[in-house]
């Protein structure tokens, strides 16, 4: 699911603050984030005035952040978890796919009219996953592990790749189960089949074609989101994405690696980090920044010793 984020940037208030625009991304934990850098690599492209910062929220104290740094003169943030769904009840406005989503990644302080959510997620891991790693998701079968606000963010925008299926399942069935159903008319509009369950049951039938970590699993160092990594749940040849990024997505790519064999293929979430910051910027800025350039040239850096 798209919004229009270039005629919405149209709409946002003009910065009275001197100096350069201030954007950040919030969360906790924040000290790891790419974010900053990314968002220089774009100002610098595209001739944009603006520093990006890091916010790091108290974990009971989010809203109160947000609105000391509104009063800075702040113009928009990234959200990050574990606070996209409180992000989502502090927009006044939001795009179509953050109402989908029930949860927000971007918000823009808009004085006339309220702050307005997005939600970006999806739409740069589907650009990740379908223009850089060329894998088209249509007519494909999709697991995605995760029920929380990273995986809410993106199933509208898988759903819109119409792969032939999409099975979601998390340590809470319930939780997987009211995603599926919140999802459940959109998916019925672009021919996808749907379902949802426990860790315990993957698939009824086995292999996907594409697989997704969407739990915090490889954030925390708590391993692999599933009951029984011997299970078979990736098809030889598949291609698995952890939407985590660096050293702490190594142990589940490094797994699902393993279950798809030769000519397989693995993506930490630099990619989507990357394309979601993009879409971001846009909805800020107005202008779509070349996000491969700075993707590759990130890459670049962090494989240097």
């Amino acid at each position: 699911m798209s919004a229009d984020p270039t005629s919405a940037a149209a709409t946002a208030t003009t910065a009275t603050t001197a100096g350069p625009d201030r954007y950040a991304v919030a969360g906790n934990p924040v000290a790891h984030s790419r974010s900053p850098e990314i968002h220089a690599a774009f100002a610098a492209q595209t001739g944009q005035s603006l520093v990006y910062e890091r916010l790091l929220c108290p974990l009971d104290g989010f809203e109160a952040a947000i609105r000391d740094f509104v009063a800075s003169g702040a113009r928009g943030c990234n959200v990050t978890v574990p606070f996209k769904f409180d992000a989502f009840r502090l927009a006044a406005r939001r795009t179509p796919r953050a109402a989908l989503a029930g949860a927000v990644n971007t918000l823009r302080f808009d004085t006339d009219g309220g702050w307005l959510g997005d939600n970006t997620d999806g739409a740069g891991l589907v650009a990740d996953i379908e223009r850089n790693a060329a894998r088209p998701l249509r007519g494909q079968r999709v697991l995605l592990i995760g029920a929380g606000g990273a995986s809410a963010g993106v199933l509208g925008s898988l759903i819109g790749g119409r792969p032939a299926e999409i099975r979601i399942v998390n340590r809470s069935a319930d939780k997987a189960l009211a995603l599926a159903a919140s999802h459940r008319a959109w998916a019925d509009d672009h021919g996808v089949r749907l379902s949802a369950g426990g860790l315990d049951a993957p698939a009824p039938d086995g292999r996907h074609d594409v697989l997704i970590n969407g739990t915090s699993a490889s954030l925390s160092g708590a391993g692999l989101p599933l009951p029984d990594p011997g299970a078979p749940v990736l098809a030889v040849g598949g291609l698995a994405v952890d939407m985590m990024y660096g050293a702490s997505a190594a142990p589940f790519l490094d797994w699902a690696a393993g279950q798809a064999g030769a000519g397989g293929a693995t993506r930490d979430g630099l990619g989507m980090l990357v394309e979601q910051a993009a879409e971001a910027f846009l909805l800020w800025r107005g202008v779509r920044p070349d996000s491969a350039a700075v993707l590759a040239d990130l890459r670049r850096r962090l494989a240097a010793p």
